[in-house]
């Protein structure tokens, strides 16, 4: 099976539990897991100092494993992003080490793309889900296809709310030979007019977020809106926004309210219920990879290259 290098580029690791359950659980799967020498330390908030946490990177990338993966999100990857060792990072994942995380990991995956193209992988970190006291099986069913290479795409249902605003469009192809970009987005949004941040024109970009008030959403979005990034993309999808909390203030404002704002604005497709995020189940996608989205229905598909197995 894989070799996975597990490494905490963010934030502390405070569920030594799950932690622990996360290791146990890879190998039962049949990977071999190496621990980085720092992935358990901690300053402040931090899984150590900057620099303990930018070493713990560039070790990730030397270590030749399969799966350099995340133990954790939290914050602190941007703070790091301009002393990445760029050209190491991507000759890393040119020989096949797939970098592999979510939450503040955009900065990574997102500051990898911007600075050199290279491909990195929005999906599971150990803690949050290997370390879940019941692991998702379609979580891991889609870790191990991006382990094997068989993965080709991924699918989803969205609501009949959305099928309904998009009944006028033809089945099909929405989108073709499109860069797939996003993550998080209050990190990305924090990577706006800097040299991290994709220039993506006519990709797709997908977004998700866990503990923003739609309101926040909104406003964050706003700022994209008025940057003029989406209106240059050839689609949008939202993932799961969770963990916030309405007010009797909001008076029948909620997420549904910004979603159907968001299309009053635009004229691409803005597509819902993607399984990822600080969600259970959840797809692994290929960031910075050219893709299709195909729509039929309430079915959509990212289709993407056929990689080599293990």
């Amino acid at each position: 099976m894989a070799h996975i290098y597990v490494f905490s580029p963010s934030g502390a690791v405070r569920d030594k539990v799950a932690f622990r359950r996360g290791l146990q659980r890879l190998k039962e799967l049949g990977h071999t897991v190496e621990v980085d020498v720092a992935a358990l330390q901690s300053h402040t908030r931090f899984a150590g100092d900057d620099a303990t946490r930018l070493a713990a990177i560039h070790r990730a990338a030397a270590a030749g494993a399969d799966v350099a993966l995340i133990s954790r999100g939290g914050y602190g990857l941007t703070r790091l992003l301009p002393e990445l060792r760029y050209r190491i990072l991507a000759k890393a994942i040119e020989k096949g080490t797939r970098f592999v995380g979510l939450s503040d990991f955009t900065a990574f995956q997102n500051a990898m793309l911007a600075r050199t193209g290279a491909i990195t992988w929005a999906g599971p970190a150990l803690g949050e889900d290997f370390g879940a006291e019941a692991p998702d099986d379609i979580m891991e069913a889609c870790f191990d296809d991006m382990l094997t290479g068989q993965g080709e795409g991924a699918g989803w249902q969205f609501s009949r709310q959305t099928q309904q605003t998009y009944a006028d469009r033809k089945p099909g192809v929405w989108a073709r030979d499109a860069v797939l970009w996003g993550g998080n987005l209050a990190v990305l949004t924090s990577m706006l007019g800097t040299p991290y941040f994709p220039q993506v024109q006519k990709g797709v970009l997908f977004l998700e977020d866990i503990a923003e008030h739609p309101y926040r959403i909104e406003r964050m979005l706003t700022q994209w809106l008025h940057a003029g990034i989406l209106a240059q993309q050839k689609a949008i999808v939202l993932g799961q926004f969770t963990q916030y909390k309405l007010t009797p203030h909001d008076k029948g404002y909620k997420l549904d309210t910004v979603v159907h704002w968001l299309r009053s604005q635009l004229r691409i497709p803005v597509l819902t219920d993607l399984p990822f995020g600080h969600v259970s189940t959840k797809v692994c996608l290929p960031v910075g990879a050219t893709v299709q989205l195909l729509v039929e229905d309430r079915d959509a598909l990212f289709l993407w290259a056929h990689e080599h197995s293990l």
